[in-house]
């Protein structure tokens, strides 16, 4: 079984992310995953999470839009949200932007898919009427090529510690911004 390497049976360790490292500080960066209604052009957002720098997390459904019609029963058998429960407990588009962009004004916040998160995150602001204020980039951008190759193996290590069962938005954020820190800090698992 794969444990944090910063993570002991009777707590944390004092060398946990976000405390030194060579004396300097870790600050783990703000990270963001978006399920959506399935894939392709007519596909939109319907949960965002984010995980900030301080470990504060946010999640929230969002309602569609009327027009936003678009539903693949293949991708709600993975995130296990239905149109149904977007509706009753969904936010608006506008509150959900505006929220983002409260949280992350300035800032640059990180994806595993950006491709996708990019387009979701456009109709979104579109949907509410606001202008992004954050920069979305591609996590794969601070990864070296070693660090990429020992990516999917502690992914999965740190779902499994974590003991993740469910696909969702704030989950998600929250394994990439640990899956990060260990790739790129691995000396502070000694």
């Amino acid at each position: 079984m794969f444990t944090f390497p910063w993570h002991q049976e009777n707590g944390w360790r004092a060398d946990k992310p976000g405390t030194a490292l060579f004396g300097l500080p870790i600050v783990p960066l703000p990270i963001i995953d978006i399920e959506a209604s399935g894939f392709g052009a007519r596909s939109y957002p319907i949960e965002v999470g984010l995980v900030l720098p301080d470990g504060q997390a946010y999640c929230s459904l969002i309602q569609p839009l009327d027009s936003w019609t678009h539903w693949d029963a293949q991708a709600e058998a993975v995130h296990r949200v239905s149109r149904e429960l977007l509706h009753t407990h969904g936010r608006s588009p506008r509150e959900v932007a505006s929220q983002l962009n409260q949280a992350l004004q300035g800032q640059t916040v990180y994806c595993d898919a950006w491709y996708h998160d990019y387009a979701w995150l456009a109709r979104l602001f579109d949907a509410a009427e606001l202008l992004q204020a954050f920069r979305l980039e591609d996590i794969r951008k601070l990864l070296s090529h070693e660090q990429l190759i020992r990516w999917d193996q502690t992914k999965a290590g740190i779902i499994q510690a974590l003991g993740v069962s469910r696909h969702r938005a704030s989950n998600d954020a929250r394994v990439l911004q640990l899956t990060l820190e260990a790739v790129q800090h691995p000396g502070v698992a000694a």
